[in-house]
């Protein structure tokens, strides 16, 4: 029975015939790829009897190579044919076309995620055009923080009676936790990056637009010693072995105690520079304990769960791997800058 399907299979794999290279590769896929006809011929060769299966086994083998055979023939004689053709196209560039390299933020936003996610934190997304509610008022922010005036966030859509429902575009990519908490329990350890907005004059040190990478983690009984390790452990992954790391207190609405990140100034060795502007240290990220206040509004039990979290500018470490120091050249498009980046693909 088996037998009977292969040899008709070999009559059909003789007849192929393809007009263009989409047809070729639909019977490469019909043929050959993992769900193809060959391959499901393995399910039927388990219940043929031993005394057959190595006549069996030659026929479909025989099958096999002969649909490999037939598919480069027609691959050959369809590429043979084209170069032949008289239609060529006059508009053509007479230089060959370059391959283009990755973006210096995606190489850096790319090995920042690989990092943690080393460390068991998972990709999480939120939306770019969010409301008032999850950008500020489920993260702790006063009703009149001035993060919250026009003259620091791009508003879409104001309700001056119902500010929660102020439609924005997030100035942070904390609003992405705050999406994520409502809808799970803990424990979780998650990574959001995105791309965030602020109403700010653009400059070589400031951009309407730049991209964060922000990371939580709850569970019970986390530590402030906890998030001290995961961030030496990333200082040290990205920036070398040798990195040392200071935290120093700051304040955050969302995080309580808080704290501002600095990793030894790779350029010098924490010997004092320019870049470093001879203190040794330069500061990379914001981090600190999960306001209860925030777990609570989450519909967390604060009282069970504690947590951690830290947030990072993508231009920032970026500056900071290439020193890069024009902000703009990130989003011009100038190819000559984007070269440079070449052998970091």
């Amino acid at each position: 029975m088996l037998l009977e399907k292969i040899e008709k299979m070999l009559e059909e794999v003789s007849a192929l015939t393809a007009k263009n290279a989409d047809e070729i590769e639909q019977l490469r896929l019909k043929y050959l790829s993992k769900k193809g006809e060959i391959n499901a011929l393995m399910s039927d060769f388990r219940n043929v009897a031993a005394e057959d299966k190595k006549a069996v086994g030659i026929k479909i083998n025989e099958l096999k190579q002969k649909a490999f055979d037939k598919i480069n023939a027609l691959k050959e004689q369809f590429e043979t044919a084209e170069a032949q053709s008289d239609d060529i196209d006059l508009t053509r560039t007479a230089y060959p076309v370059t391959l283009g390299t990755r973006h210096p933020l995606t190489i850096v936003k790319n090995e920042i995620i690989d990092i943690f996610s080393h460390m068991g934190f998972v990709l999480a997304d939120g939306p770019e055009v969010d409301d008032d509610k999850h950008v500020f008022t489920m993260l702790n922010f006063a009703a009149d923080h001035p993060a919250r005036d026009m003259q620091d966030t791009f508003f879409i859509e104001q309700n001056p009676n119902e500010v929660a429902k102020n439609v924005i575009l997030r100035s942070h990519t904390s609003g992405d936790q705050a999406h994520y908490m409502e809808t799970h329990q803990p424990p979780f350890r998650i990574l959001c990056p995105g791309r965030v907005y602020r109403n700010e004059a653009i400059s070589a040190r400031a951009h309407c637009f730049f991209h964060q990478v922000e990371g939580l983690y709850v569970d019970k009984n986390v530590s402030f010693n906890d998030l001290k390790q995961v961030l030496l452990t990333f200082a040290r992954e990205m920036f070398g072995p040798d990195t040392k790391i200071r935290l120093r207190p700051s304040y955050f609405p969302f995080t309580e105690p808080s704290a501002e990140m600095d990793i030894s100034c790779h350029i010098c060795g924490g010997e004092g520079c320019g870049f470093c502007k001879h203190t040794g240290w330069v500061e990379i990220l914001g981090c600190g304990m999960v306001d209860p206040n925030v777990l609570e509004a989450c519909g967390i039990d604060s009282t069970v769960y504690s947590g951690y979290a830290f947030g990072m500018g993508v231009e920032r470490i970026t500056n900071l791997k290439y020193r890069v120091s024009d902000l703009r050249m990130f989003s011009e498009n100038d190819t000559r800058f984007l070269q440079e980046f070449e052998s970091a693909n």
